[in-house]
C-alpha cells in the first residue's frame, strides 16, 4: 500500500466501514450533522437564510466534529478514525500517527457546480512544492488525507502521479483557461458507501460537482510522529475533548496523541532556544530528531522558519489565517520572551528571504492562493542547512 501511494499519490480502501456497520455509522454522523445545523442556525447573519451556512455553503463541513460529541454513541464517530484509518495510516507512514482534525463534507441544498483543481499547498506557510515532493519521495509521507464515504461518492478527481512533479505546461494551460473542468490525465475516484480514498494532498485534485445529491463523506488527515521527515501539516486541531465518552480501548490512544504532540513541542522548543543562542550543534541535534532522514533536511528548516514566523508575528500581511496547519505556537508562545522571539526571527529571516520569488511575485495555477511573494514550485539552490546554520554567530 505504501508503494502504491508513493507511485500514484492515492490508494482506495474498499470496505473501510464494514457493511453491517454502515447504517449505524450513518445514523451517528447524521446526529452530528443535526447538532451542527443548529449551531449554524444560531450563528447566521441578519441577511442569511434560517439555516445559515447549511443553506449558503457550496460544501457544508463539520469541522471539527469531535467538539460535537456529547454521548457514548456519538463518540463512535471519533473512534471510527482511531480504528482502521489509524492503523492503515500508520502502516503507510511507518511511524506513530495521529489525526490532525475531524471533519465531514456534506452536500449543499442547491447546485453549486464544480470547484477548481488545486493542490492543498500554500508556499507562504509551507515550502515550495518541489521541495515537499522531494522530501516525500526520499523519506516517505508524513501526512495523509482521507475521504471516507458514508454514501456513494464520485465527487473527487485526481491526476495520478502529479504528487511527484510540478504542473506540466499542458496542465497550466488548461488550469488558466478553466480550472473547473476535467484535466486530460484526470481520474474520477468512485467510492461506494463505506469505501475510502487515502491520498497525499500534494496531488492535483478536484471537487467536480457540489450538487444536492446526498453526500456525507468523512474528511480527515493523519500526521506522523518520528517518521523520517517532519510533516508539513503539523497541527492537532481539537474542537473539544470527547475522551470522557470514549471506550476503555480508545481513550489511551487519544491520550497518546497528546503525549506525542507535547514531546514534539519540547523538541521544537529546544531547537528554537538553540537557534536563539546560536548553539549550532544543539540545533542540528534537534533538526536530526525532527527529520531523521538525511536527505532534504532543508525542507524541515523551511517549516521551522514558517513556525518561527507565526510565533513572532502571529499572521502575515499576504495571507489572512497564516499558518493554519500549525497549532504548536499555542504551546510554544509562553516559553519565549519577546526579546527571544526577536532573536529567533533574526536567525530564520535569511531562510524567509531565500524563499522570496525572483522578481518579487510568483503564481502557478492549481494552488489555493493567488500571486504572492514566495516561490510556488522551485527550491532556492542557495538554501542549505549548512549555509544557514553555519552563518550563526
Amino acid at each position: 500500500m505504501r508503494n502504491a501511494l508513493l507511485r500514484d499519490g492515492f490508494v482506495i480502501v474498499r470496505g473501510a466501514v464494514a457493511a453491517d456497520a454502515l447504517e449505524p455509522t450513518q445514523q451517528i454522523f447524521e446526529e452530528l450533522v443535526n447538532r451542527q445545523r443548529l449551531v449554524w442556525s444560531r450563528q447566521r447573519g441578519a441577511d442569511d437564510p434560517p439555516g445559515g451556512v447549511w443553506e449558503t455553503s457550496a460544501q457544508p463541513r463539520l469541522a471539527s466534529f469531535d467538539g460535537l460529541v456529547e454521548s457514548r454513541q456519538q463518540a463512535l464517530a471519533v473512534e471510527l478514525l482511531l480504528g482502521q484509518p489509524l492503523q492503515t495510516s500508520r502502516r503507510i507512514m511507518n511511524a506513530p500517527v495521529a489525526p490532525t482534525q475531524f471533519m465531514m463534507m456534506c452536500n449543499p441544498v442547491r447546485d453549486h457546480g464544480p470547484a477548481a483543481w488545486h493542490r492543498d499547498i500554500h508556499p507562504i506557510d509551507q515550502a515550495p512544492v518541489i521541495g515537499l515532493q522531494q522530501d516525500l519521495l526520499a523519506n516517505g509521507p508524513g501526512y495523509l488525507q482521507w475521504n471516507l464515504a458514508l454514501h456513494d461518492d464520485d465527487v473527487l478527481w485526481v491526476v495520478p502521479g502529479s504528487h511527484t512533479r510540478p504542473n506540466t505546461a499542458a496542465e497550466n494551460r488548461c488550469l488558466t483557461e478553466n480550472p473547473r473542468r476535467p484535466l486530460p490525465e484526470g481520474l474520477q475516484v468512485c467510492l461506494g458507501a463505506g469505501d475510502a480514498v487515502v491520498y497525499t494532498n500534494l496531488i492535483l485534485h478536484w471537487g467536480s460537482n457540489y450538487s444536492p445529491t446526498r453526500r456525507r463523506t468523512v474528511h480527515f488527515g493523519f500526521r506522523s510522529f518520528g517518521a523520517d521527515l517532519l510533516p508539513y501539516v503539523l497541527g492537532l486541531h481539537r474542537r473539544g475533548d470527547p475522551s470522557a465518552f470514549l471506550s476503555a480501548d480508545a481513550r489511551p490512544i487519544w491520550q497518546e496523541h497528546r503525549r506525542l504532540y507535547n514531546a514534539e513541542c519540547d523538541v521544537l522548543e529546544r531547537a528554537f532556544h538553540a537557534a536563539i543562542q546560536g548553539d549550532r550543534e544543539a540545533f542540528l541535534r534537534c533538526l536530526i530528531q525532527l527529520h531523521p532522514g538525511e536527505q532534504h533536511r532543508e525542507v524541515c528548516l523551511i517549516l521551522l522558519s514558517k513556525l518561527a514566523h507565526k510565533l513572532c508575528f502571529h499572521s502575515h500581511p499576504e495571507r489572512p489565517g497564516y499558518g493554519g496547519d500549525f497549532t504548536q505556537q499555542q504551546e510554544l508562545a509562553p516559553r519565549f520572551a519577546p526579546a527571544d522571539l526577536q532573536q529567533l526571527w533574526a536567525r530564520f529571516a535569511p531562510v524567509d528571504a531565500a524563499l522570496q520569488a525572483p522578481g518579487g511575485r510568483d503564481y502557478v495555477p492549481g494552488y489555493q492562493s493567488g500571486p504572492m511573494s514566495y516561490r510556488f514550485e522551485s527550491m532556492p539552490q542557495e538554501l542549505t542547512v549548512d549555509r544557514i546554520v553555519g552563518a550563526w554567530v
